[in-house]
């Protein structure tokens, strides 16, 4: 009899333990994340915001907010697919630098991607690097069939021509964020 009632305290603790880790852990964590399905484009709500430009910098900086509107959470792992067309012509396409995790993206969550670019200055001459356009094409990570146009606004919301002096375009690691 005193076996049984160790082993139930230990079997109560353990069913404790664990409970105690799922709620730790939350539906947002990478623990959680085989879970749920991967992210898909359709899935997704992309924004994507050009900030200020810095004075004296040929650099400009960007910001890709991609939301979860699907009917549940998944999983967004990897960098998204980001490319600036000119037409059929011209293109400049992310390339992503870092290290990224998979995340666990509840229905509303909202995670971000920073993004830098070479800007052309005013008055460049077109050539045959040079990109221009207000629209991107983005997909989630390992769903590049599924792209979709996001448009370019500025950091008030109003719609902004990027211009693009070069083929690449750096993409950090997305991070989840509070928006």
């Amino acid at each position: 009899m005193r076996r049984r009632s160790h082993l139930a305290v230990v079997a109560a603790a353990l069913t404790l333990t664990a409970a105690a880790g799922l709620a730790l852990t939350g539906c947002g964590s990478a623990r959680m994340a085989p879970l749920h399905a991967s992210c898909t484009t359709k899935g997704l709500r992309w924004t994507l915001t050009v900030l200020k430009r810095k004075p004296h910098t040929e650099q400009r900086e960007a910001r890709l907010s991609i939301a979860n509107s699907g009917s549940g959470p998944c999983v967004f792992h990897g960098f998204p697919a980001f490319e600036v067309h000119l037409g059929k012509g011209p293109e400049s396409d992310a390339q992503g630098h870092g290290k990224t995790l998979p995340i666990d993206l509840p229905r509303g969550g909202t995670i971000t991607a920073p993004l830098r670019y070479r800007d052309c200055p005013v008055g460049t001459p077109p050539n045959a690097a040079m990109v221009t356009n207000d629209l991107a094409v983005v997909s989630a990570p390992r769903d590049y069939p599924g792209r979709q146009a996001v448009v370019a606004r500025d950091e008030k919301g109003k719609r902004l021509r990027m211009t693009l002096c070069a083929n690449r375009i750096w993409m950090g690691p997305p991070r989840e964020s509070a928006e």
